[in-house]
């Protein structure tokens, strides 16, 4: 039987799009099923960060970059600003996985914004990443002019940090456990296997 492994991510986030290979490995040897879902860390109407700001070229300088160096990952830091809110990307998420394709999806997102340096909080910007992985177009227009699915990013918001307990991402959930910050691949099956030894968590 396969084990759950939630992947919490913000698309903003350059330390989520940096654990995707890690992920990736992990899918490759150990038997999970892994789903991706929504964090956002600054949910309107938090204001967002500016790159042009003193802090997110200090975290890309001392943290960003070089871990993107050592892992062989091209990113750079987007030039938006502010940067764009995720909950729209979020809704699309939801049909992307609902057709099987949220990974693929979630990748391009990534892609988009931190090598391509696109507004991935506009409407047109997303809903040519979803056409990228398959998704048709009308229906992600439709998507994203969803109440329900609006409703329901609310909702996973709220459930991520009142029942599950994530105040950071990237964060990990195995089986009920959770792990937080940037594991590598090693840690990922630790945790897997960690997981298969001991009794599931609900």
């Amino acid at each position: 039987m396969s084990t759950k492994v939630e992947v919490f991510v913000d698309y903003v986030c350059p330390f989520c799009f940096l654990v995707e290979d890690a992920v990736a490995e992990l899918k490759r040897d150990r038997d999970v099923q892994v789903e991706i879902r929504p964090f956002e860390l600054r949910p309107d109407p938090v204001p967002t960060l500016k790159p042009e700001d003193d802090y997110l070229p200090r975290v890309w300088d001392g943290a960003v970059y070089p871990m993107a160096h050592r892992l062989g990952v091209d990113i750079v830091l987007p030039s938006i600003s502010p940067q764009p809110r995720t909950a729209k990307a979020f809704m699309v998420l939801q049909l992307a996985k609902e057709r099987g394709v949220g990974e693929e999806y979630s990748t391009a997102i990534f892609r988009a914004f931190f090598q391509q340096d696109l507004d991935i909080g506009a409407e047109d910007v997303i809903v040519e990443v979803a056409g990228s992985v398959g998704l048709d177009r009308s229906d992600v227009a439709l998507a994203l002019a969803s109440g329900e699915r609006s409703a329901r990013q609310m909702a996973d918001q709220r459930d991520a940090v009142e029942s599950v307990g994530v105040t950071a991402v990237p964060s990990v959930r195995v089986n009920g456990r959770l792990y937080s910050g940037v594991l590598d691949a090693g840690q990922l099956k630790n945790a897997v296997d960690d997981a298969l030894r001991s009794e599931p968590v609900s």
